[in-house]
């Protein structure tokens, strides 16, 4: 893969973080100073209305805070529930750059004869969003290509960003202790940072070719890794329709069960085989092919979990299933949950037992049976107030993502209304686990394109 000289001119450097920093920082200084005062003049504190200011705040920026917002507001209980309902409406709107900025872009990460490497280059974006912009091109072989092209001065971007968000997660700390935040902002952090890499999404991406190899619904694209850097990744086009135009055709519940169990096994089969997770399941994230296979497109926020981890996600179903505190105990223990009561625990499973109860029924069935217009929300909260009541919990790293994938998924399945056996889509993962060979895979794997396998 090419490494240009750019590369030096866009570490992180001091003078984008102040910029980024005096940006931010105004919005959320004012924010921050009210709920100061509300909390000396003892008022009692709106969390609704205080919600609706920090979008605000933040609601005239762009860049990786953007994502960063959407990300933790698909966390369960990363902020409270109003919080959440608000950063869910903020829109990653960066303008898309344009030709003369993108022309100097593509010559600086592949040369000045850059053009002459593609058939055609189509000069407005296809698509805009927090880190980047997507371009249609065609190959000299005539396959059609998606080239993602990042925005200058990222890295600097997004480090002053991560610092905001501490400014962000203090002030909820302040108002609300039912979760430790430390070790949710250590994860975004390692994620986001590592999806500046294009070079590793597009080693996620080979991951994944392999891994999903044989599953006829699921596409993956193919890396051209001459024409990716960096910052400039190049990869084949799938063709498809966005998830929720696709459902406002009326699709027949067959067609939207196959969608379903096509998610399922994307997601999952790479977990329970070889340990790896697409952190983020939103629906941007996958389209819909004229055969009801679906595509699975961006691979930036990819997490690699230790094989014991996987063995816990099972151990507590199994605790679960055969009322085995002791079992329940050792999984969240395996997961990196500290010092736990048995007050602790019970909260923690009330979580757990809503996760886990379409596995649970022999039967098909819809993902969330009750009313409920939003997946897990009426349990989250009384978790969450649970929580706030024994003293809070601390998150552990690695259980950020696999909770976050858990419930967005569950999301998608609730918009795709579909009716299938979830408890035998799962046992065909698990049925054969074995630990130590899914070690054995997953070092296999991640050797095959290039990544480590985790600590």
């Amino acid at each position: 893969m090419n490494d240009r000289p750019s590369d030096d001119r866009e570490r992180n450097r001091l003078t984008g973080r102040v910029r980024r920093y005096a940006e931010v920082g105004m919005g959320l200084g004012g924010y921050a100073a009210r709920r100061a005062g509300e909390r000396a003049l003892g008022r009692d504190p709106d969390r609704a209305r205080n919600a609706a200011a920090l979008r605000a705040a933040l609601g005239g920026l762009k860049g990786p805070l953007m994502k960063v917002a959407q990300m933790i507001a698909t966390i369960p209980d990363a902020l409270p529930q109003e919080y959440a309902d608000e950063l869910r409406q903020l829109q990653a709107s960066a303008p898309s750059m344009g030709w003369p900025f993108v022309r100097r872009r593509m010559a600086a990460e592949l040369g000045p004869d850059w053009q002459a490497r593609f058939r055609s280059f189509e000069r407005d974006a296809a698509a805009a969003a927090s880190l980047g912009q997507v371009h249609r091109a065609s190959a000299k072989d005539g396959r059609l290509l998606a080239v993602k092209l990042q925005y200058p001065e990222m890295q600097s971007t997004v480090e002053a960003d991560l610092r905001q968000l501490q400014v962000i997660f203090g002030i909820y700390g302040r108002l609300d202790r039912a979760i430790d935040t430390a070790e949710i902002h250590t994860e975004i952090g390692a994620r986001l940072r590592e999806e500046l890499d294009y070079e590793r999404e597009s080693r996620h991406i080979r991951l994944y070719y392999a891994m999903l190899d044989g599953e006829v619904d699921i596409h993956v694209p193919e890396v051209l890794p001459e024409l990716t850097t960096r910052r400039l990744l190049t990869m084949t086009w799938l063709e498809g329709r966005p998830l929720l135009p696709w459902l406002r055709d009326g699709p027949e519940l067959g067609d939207r069960n196959r969608v379903a169990r096509a998610l399922f096994r994307g997601w999952y089969l790479p977990f329970y085989r070889y340990g790896t997770i697409h952190g983020d399941p939103h629906l941007g994230n996958y389209t819909v092919r004229p055969d009801r296979g679906v595509n699975l497109l961006d691979y930036g926020c990819i997490r690699i979990f230790r094989p014991s981890f996987v063995r816990g996600v099972i151990e507590l179903y199994r605790a679960l299933r055969e009322e085995d505190l002791a079992l329940a105990v050792h999984a969240y223990e395996t997961w990196g949950f500290r010092g736990l009561t048995h007050e602790v625990i019970e909260i923690l499973n009330q979580w757990a037992r809503f996760l886990y109860a379409p596995l649970m029924d022999d039967r098909p069935r819809r993902i969330q049976e009750a009313a409920s217009g939003q997946y897990g929300r009426e349990v989250a909260e009384k978790v969450h107030a649970d929580l706030k009541r024994v003293g809070g919990v601390a998150v552990p790293r690695e259980f950020v993502f696999m909770d976050r994938a858990a419930i967005g998924l569950g999301s998608v399945f609730l918009h795709l209304k579909a009716e299938l056996n979830w408890h035998r889509l799962f046992h065909e993962l698990i049925d054969d686990f074995d630990e130590s060979a899914l070690g054995e895979r997953q070092s296999k794997a991640l050797e095959a394109v290039g990544l480590l396998a985790p600590a």
